[in-house]
């Protein structure tokens, strides 16, 4: 069987898919080591595989970035926040991430590494080592495709494609003008590359999906704008089934998932669920008096806690949680009102629950833009929406069928496609050196 090495850099909305798909190597028999932060040892031992930690210049706990690095928190969302994030985390760690990887090699001869999209020790491996005198490489895409198209705008404001040579004109002019913004983040990563020995031939955000043997995008085509110029070696390899949720222990209020009310989940995910003013606390205000259940899935040990200091009542119709298993919850559940994280809207998308998506951090305002060019959900295009927005957003997915219709559309197409085995295959390839 092969040997792997699963790396990823230590977020965890980027460590998660990559212990999902090394559990499942690991079943198949593979000896495989996860190469992350150490604050993910545990998790990722509890998987079957070895661990390595990231040497300590690069060994991040992301929970704590806005202490570690006050200035970000002052950063507004978009290219000032996503340059600081580059520049301090995945280019700015990557000689050790690197030298880390290297080291690992020498003992753990790998024939497979296998990472997400901000490990960049993959493209520097492509870029500095003939293939066969090197691991394959696979790349997953758990962030909706941002590699620029002249089909598509460019990544990062949320605009919906329109088809046309009038739009493929001004799409390659928002990517230059793109490319402008981020000039100086170019020449920040070219010269961290140079460091390493390698030469950075392309644009800096298209690098990773360009220099890996197969890049891996972790959703179905449906999801995705149409492009006639995407790279041969990508493809669709649909979204990965939710984690087993195992013995968790039911609260009490379960059964009311089936006592005939429409279900609402509200959650903003893993990682920006710092303020629960900014999505929880406005959408339980705004269901408080209409006909629905609402589940508040804070994931955070004190989300209730906050979410009862913040309110002088908790509405009769809600019910506070810090950790509650979504593939349990989503089966039951007729709308989710999430803040847009990629993993969470394709596990809500799995199970075919349409959305109202409020998210501007991060990936997010592209990952409400395709639920609305999908037409599997409402895209707010905020983060702090106002609780008339929320309220008018789920009463319309509630309410029109369609949402319902092409979000169950969308969960068959994921059920024709399996990751695991699509991942496997390419694993148990052949050697190429």
């Amino acid at each position: 069987m092969a040997r792997v090495i699963v790396g990823a850099t230590p977020f965890h909305g980027h460590v998660s898919p990559v212990l999902t798909v090394a559990a499942d190597l690991v079943r198949r028999g593979h000896e495989v080591v996860v190469y992350t932060g150490s604050r993910f040892e545990e998790r990722a031992l509890a998987t079957g595989a070895r661990f390595q930690a990231l040497p300590p210049e690069a060994d991040l706990d992301d929970r704590k970035l806005d202490t570690l690095f006050p200035a970000r928190a002052t950063l507004p969302p978009g290219p000032a926040q996503l340059s600081f994030d580059f520049e301090n985390f995945f280019l700015g760690h990557l000689p050790a991430q690197v030298r880390g990887l290297r080291a690992l090699l020498a003992k753990f001869p790998a024939d497979v590494v296998l990472g997400e999209l901000g490990f960049w020790s993959i493209p520097v491996l492509s870029l500095s080592t003939a293939p066969e005198e090197r691991p394959r490489l696979v790349t997953l895409g758990s962030v909706p495709l941002l590699i620029q198209s002249e089909d598509t705008p460019a990544f990062g404001a949320g605009i919906l494609p329109t088809p046309g040579e009038e739009a493929r004109a001004r799409n390659r002019a928002m990517n230059a003008e793109v490319r402008q913004v981020f000039a100086e983040l170019q020449r920040f990563g070219e010269a961290t590359l140079e460091s390493l020995g390698v030469t950075m031939p392309d644009y800096l955000f298209d690098a990773p999906f360009r220099h890996t043997d197969h890049y891996l995008q972790l959703t179905v085509p449906s999801f995705e704008y149409p492009r006639s110029d995407l790279p041969e070696h990508l493809q669709f390899v649909g979204a990965l089934p939710p984690a087993s949720s195992g013995d968790h222990v039911e609260p009490a209020w379960w059964p009311e998932l089936s006592a005939g009310r429409p279900v609402v989940v509200v959650t903003q995910g893993t990682v920006a669920n710092t303020d629960l003013n900014e999505l929880v606390i406005p959408t339980v205000r705004a269901l408080a008096d209409l006909d629905v259940l609402v589940v508040a899935a804070t994931v955070r040990e004190d989300g209730p806690d906050l979410v009862r200091r913040a309110l002088a009542t908790v509405p009769d119709n809600v019910r506070l949680a810090s950790f509650v298993p979504f593939d349990r919850l989503l089966p039951h559940t007729d709308a989710l009102v999430t803040n847009g994280g990629y993993g969470g809207v394709q596990t809500a998308l799995y199970y075919g629950v349409p959305l109202v998506v409020a998210g501007a951090s991060e990936d997010k305002p592209e990952v409400a833009a395709r639920v609305e060019w999908s037409g599997t959900g409402v895209n707010l295009r905020t983060s702090m929406p106002e609780v008339t927005e929320l309220r008018a957003a789920v009463q319309t997915v509630l309410h029109d069928p369609g949402y319902r219709s092409r979000a169950g559309i969308m969960a068959k197409e994921i059920g024709q496609y399996n990751p695991f085995e699509a991942i496997a295959e390419i694993v148990e390839m052949p050697a190429h050196r």
